[in-house]
């Protein structure tokens, strides 16, 4: 009888490991295809201010990416979404300074202080973008990340989702990978 339940429990443990790979590998296939058409708003989602009160690489990957994407006329304004980080500093702010000094201007970039994750970060932009009569999105973050963040926005009824991915790899990629996979069903199942 024992043997009956270990076999259910591996064939359970092994479907659950085949869906794992069918789900990641459309994640990163996502995460790695820009979608890039014109809208009305950039948002950048934060990430680690170093202690010294400059953007992390990861963090200035993004940032170069959205200064790439306004300079080809892909949207108007860019919406930096973070929180205050365990180094202290205001990522909003940050990198709103980042953007400046690469030539985007004030008045184009919008801050969120409160954006401590990819779900309050949809739920911010959400309410910005209702404010200001705006009606398309193109999120910009890690590859591995596109794929829950278009999720949250989805579902705080933002129709026109559209994503571009930081050009950086690395090894901690396949821990983030790997957390991908709970956290888009939460973000599902919210």
């Amino acid at each position: 009888m024992n043997f009956v339940y270990i076999k259910r429990f591996l064939i359970l443990l092994a479907s659950l490991f085949i869906w794992f790979i069918i789900h990641t590998t459309f994640v990163i296939i996502d995460g790695l295809k820009d979608e890039l058409k014109p809208v009305d708003v950039a948002v950048v989602l934060g990430n680690k201010v170093e202690a010294n009160g400059q953007p992390s690489e990861r963090l200035k990957a993004r940032l170069d990416k959205s200064v790439e994407h306004y300079g080809g006329s892909y949207y108007t304004f860019i919406i930096v979404s973070g929180g205050i980080g365990k180094e202290g500093f205001d990522e909003a702010k940050v990198m709103k300074s980042y953007l400046i000094d690469k030539g985007i201007p004030e008045d184009k970039i919008i801050e969120d202080n409160n954006g401590y994750n990819s779900y309050m970060t949809a739920q911010n932009t959400s309410k910005i973008m209702d404010e200001l009569e705006l009606d398309s999105v193109m999120v910009i973050t890690q590859y591995f990340h596109i794929s829950r963040t278009k999720l949250a926005f989805r579902k705080m009824d933002i129709k026109e989702v559209y994503a571009a991915h930081a050009k950086i790899f690395e090894s901690r990629d396949i821990y983030s990978v790997i957390r991908e996979f709970p956290a888009y069903y939460k973000y599902l199942l919210k």
